[in-house]
């Protein structure tokens, strides 16, 4: 069991005046971490902490900063079996892909690494003698507020944006992954000035009060209603709030594409992590002529998955993050049942113990249908049947999100037409998950708002300072 701690100003305590969380496997509900929740003072410590030694650490060399996360990053991925370990405990991953998103989160922290030092601003000419600089410099003390879906990943993209553009960071993972946080706080910290990162943990009152302080910028990833919470919070205060909020994305079956294909796609779309990603695809519009047949391979695959423990090598779909996750797809599920979808495969709790849930197809779905424009954040496959590209295009954009889509096509026009009318942040043609390294993200509507990765994260997290020069007046006028 996970004995958390907090880190503020540089020192570790695990005292829990305001009480304490368990977290449990939801595997198979036994404890796995004990975890102090924060109080109001504790909060204000942190923030103060960070306030106190931003300007040195802003003053550092960007080359020592870098330093810093390159070995970081290299005692995180030493270390990343443990942090695998935790993360399918409290969460249900299964451990090759919490390894996989351990490695992802590694690397980002090496790329954010390479790139900050050489960040420059631009220089504009004016008069003869004189110039303007705009310089990019730190914003200050950023309140990192993490999910637990992918808890390393995410939160090493937060962090090392942050800390390589010279800004301290309040750090505050999910209470429901917290143990994966904190370790990977322990981790990071060992090579920071103390007080550069603190940890809080605790449940949302927690964050609530995190991102209600005198602090420049909050970087949440997380559902939607606390985004919006989080942004009403910073209208207040004046901070800047990077958000990245819920989904509903779509995917596209096109007339012209391989139907057995384009279900492995969907079927990865939909079931990686338990559908518990952010850019899991959550409806399917397929076109008439490939219906049957994408169906009838998207449910041979949906049985063909195997659902167990995550810690379990041969499992392939884990449980779901805990029994309040679970019961809200399963609500989704019999609403959509209960108003006319077909269930092909799935849709039933199993007996036991643990928050698992089997991968569930549902055919003959439609607009009204709550798994249809609501976020389900389970490992749940809805599809539409559509007669035209155009139909498809039409419902897949009517959305309050805009996070991301994918399209499966075989026609440049359509994949075109796609990626310049769909109203989302991220389109992908002909592949469900991928992207370049440094790849940006920015969503839309719904979804949040500023960058979240690449290197224009580094940008959100900058604040950029114009210099006016001219020589100095009077007789000579010069330098």
């Amino acid at each position: 069991m996970y004995q958390v701690q907090q880190l503020i100003g540089g020192v570790w305590d695990g005292s829990g005046d305001a009480g304490w969380l368990t977290v449990v496997d939801p595997a198979d509900g036994t404890p796995v971490s004990r975890v102090p929740v924060a109080t109001d003072a504790e909060v204000e410590s942190a923030v103060k902490a960070a306030r106190a030694v931003a300007p040195g650490w802003a003053r550092m060399a960007p080359a020592e900063r870098a330093e810093a996360l390159r070995r970081a990053a290299d005692t995180i991925e030493a270390n990343a079996d443990r942090l695998a370990e935790a993360e399918t405990a409290e969460m249900g991953r299964p451990l090759a892909a919490a390894r996989s998103g351990i490695q992802a989160g590694v690397s980002t922290l090496r790329q954010y690494a390479e790139l900050a030092p050489v960040r420059g601003g631009r220089s504009l000419a004016g008069g003869a003698d004189a110039i303007d600089l705009m310089v990019p410099q730190p914003r200050g003390v950023v309140a990192a507020i993490t999910p637990w879906n992918d808890p390393v990943s995410v939160s090493c993209g937060l962090l090392g944006a942050a800390l390589a553009t010279g800004n301290t960071v309040v750090y505050k993972p999910s209470e429901r992954s917290t143990a994966s946080g904190w370790l990977l706080a322990r981790l990071l910290d060992e090579h920071l000035p103390a007080g550069v990162l603190s940890m809080l943990t605790g449940d949302a009152p927690v964050g609530a009060t995190l991102a209600g302080q005198e602090i420049d910028v909050v970087a949440h990833v997380g559902s939607t209603a606390t985004g919006r919470s989080i942004a009403a919070a910073c209208a207040r205060s004046g901070a800047k709030a990077l958000l990245e909020n819920g989904g509903s994305d779509p995917l596209i079956v096109d007339a012209d594409v391989d139907p057995r294909w384009a279900a492995e796609q969907a079927a990865i779309g939909a079931f990686a992590n338990a559908g518990q990603l952010c850019v899991s695809v959550e409806r399917i519009y397929v076109l008439r002529p490939v219906a049957s047949r994408f169906l009838a391979g998207l449910v041979e695959r949906a049985e063909a998955l195997r659902l167990g423990p995550g810690r379990d090598p041969l499992s392939e779909v884990g449980p779901l993050v805990d029994r309040r996750q679970r019961d809200h797809v399963h609500g989704q599920v019999g609403a959509a049942v209960a108003a006319g979808a077909s269930l092909l495969t799935g849709g039933s709790v199993p007996d036991g113990p643990g928050s698992f849930y089997p991968p569930t197809v549902l055919a003959e779905c439609t607009d009204e249908m709550a798994v249809m424009w609501e976020e389900t954040f389970g490992p749940v496959a809805p599809v539409m049947v559509v007669d035209s590209f155009d139909e498809a295009l039409s419902r897949a954009s009517h959305s309050p999100y805009g996070l991301a889509a994918t399209v499966l096509t075989g026609s440049m026009n359509h994949a075109q037409r796609a990626w310049r009318e769909l109203p989302v942040g991220t389109v992908k043609i002909n592949a469900v998950f991928g992207g370049a390294p440094g790849g940006a993200a920015e969503p839309r509507g719904g979804s949040g708002q500023g960058f979240g990765y690449g290197p224009e994260l580094l940008d959100e997290l900058s604040a950029t300072k114009v210099v006016h020069i001219e020589g100095p007046g009077g007789e000579g006028g010069r330098w």
